[in-house]
C-alpha cells in the first residue's frame, strides 16, 4: 500500500489568484479511520487557504500528540511543519512566532493534548495573545489509544468500554474567552459551510465583541443541552505578543551580527537600568 497521492492535475481545475489549484494545498493521504472528523477539518483548512490565496510556504503548522496532531501531514504539504511532544505545542509555536513573525502559524491539537496535559500551555498561550490559529479537534476521547474519556467528554456519555463518564466536561471555548483569548470560535467538523468561513474569520451571531455577552450566550445554550457554534468572541483592538514585547520587526535569522550584538556599551546601559 502507498500513501503517496497521484500527481495528476485536471487541466480545467479551478485556480485561485495565485494560479494554484486546491490540490496544491493538500497533503499526504490520511491514515486516520474512514469518516474521521479530523479529515473534514483538514479539508476545511485546505479550502480556506486556497480561497484566501495563501502561499503554503508562508505557513508554519505545529502540533502535539494524538490523532488530531497527525493531521498536519494531510494538508499544506509545501509548508513548514513541526510535531512537538504531548501538550507542548503552544510553547514551540511561541518560540517560532517570536523568531519569525512573517509566517502564518496554524496549531492543531486535540482534546487530550489541550484540555489535559497541555491545559496550562493552552491557557497561557491564549492569555499572551499569540498571533496564531489554534485549532482544537475535540472528539471527547483518546481515540489514538483505547477510547478513554478525555476532559471534554459529556457527563453521562458511555465510552468504548461501556463505562459512563461522571465528571463535568471542560468547555475549551469558554475557557479561552475567560483567560483572555481575542478570537474564539467553535464549529462542527461535519458542517463545512460554517467551518470554512470560521477558519477564514467570518461568521457571527450575538454581540461577538463583548466578552461577557459571549460567555452568557454559551451558558444559555448549554442550559438547553445545546452547543453554541460560530464566531463566539473577538477583540479587534487587542495587541499581539510582538507588540507587547516590542520585538524586532524582522525575522531573527535575517538580523546581522552587528544588530544582534550592539556592543558592550549598550549592554552596560541595560545592566545599569536593572540596578
Amino acid at each position: 500500500m502507498t500513501y503517496i497521492k497521484p500527481a495528476f492535475r485536471h487541466p480545467k481545475a479551478p485556480v485561485n489568484d495565485l494560479g494554484w489549484t486546491r490540490q496544491d494545498y493538500e497533503g499526504g493521504l490520511s491514515t486516520l479511520c474512514a469518516g474521521c472528523g479530523h479529515d473534514s477539518i483538514s479539508a476545511a483548512i485546505v479550502d480556506a487557504c486556497f480561497q484566501l490565496n495563501i502561499e503554503p510556504h508562508r505557513v508554519a503548522k505545529l502540533s502535539g500528540i494524538g490523532c488530531s496532531s497527525k493531521t498536519p501531514a494531510y494538508f499544506l504539504s509545501g509548508s513548514h511543519s513541526f510535531n512537538s511532544v504531548h501538550g507542548r505545542m503552544p510553547s514551540v509555536a511561541t518560540g517560532a512566532n517570536l523568531a519569525n513573525r512573517d509566517l502564518i502559524y496554524i496549531g492543531v491539537s486535540g482534546d487530550g493534548d489541550t484540555a489535559s496535559i497541555g491545559l496550562g500551555q493552552f491557557a497561557h498561550g491564549a492569555r499572551r495573545n499569540l498571533n496564531m490559529t489554534y485549532i482544537v479537534e475535540n472528539n471527547g476521547c483518546y481515540g489514538l489509544t483505547k477510547g478513554q474519556d478525555s476532559a471534554t467528554m459529556d457527563t453521562g456519555s458511555v465510552n468504548k468500554k461501556g463505562d459512563r463518564n461522571l465528571s463535568t466536561p471542560m468547555d475549551v471555548a469558554r475557557l479561552a474567552i475567560e483567560v483572555g483569548a481575542t478570537f474564539v470560535g467553535r464549529s462542527f467538523s461535519g458542517d463545512k459551510e460554517q467551518l470554512v468561513p470560521l477558519i477564514k474569520a467570518q461568521d457571527s451571531d450575538h454581540d461577538i465583541e463583548d466578552r461577557q455577552s459571549a460567555l452568557q450566550a454559551i451558558a444559555h445554550y448549554e442550559s438547553q443541552g445545546k452547543v453554541l457554534t460560530g464566531l463566539l468572541y473577538i477583540d479587534r483592538d487587542s495587541e499581539e505578543l510582538h507588540d507587547q514585547l516590542g520585538t524586532a520587526r524582522r525575522p531573527l535569522n535575517t538580523l546581522t551580527e552587528q544588530e544582534l550584538c550592539p556592543g558592550s556599551k549598550f549592554l552596560d546601559s541595560i545592566n545599569a537600568g536593572l540596578r
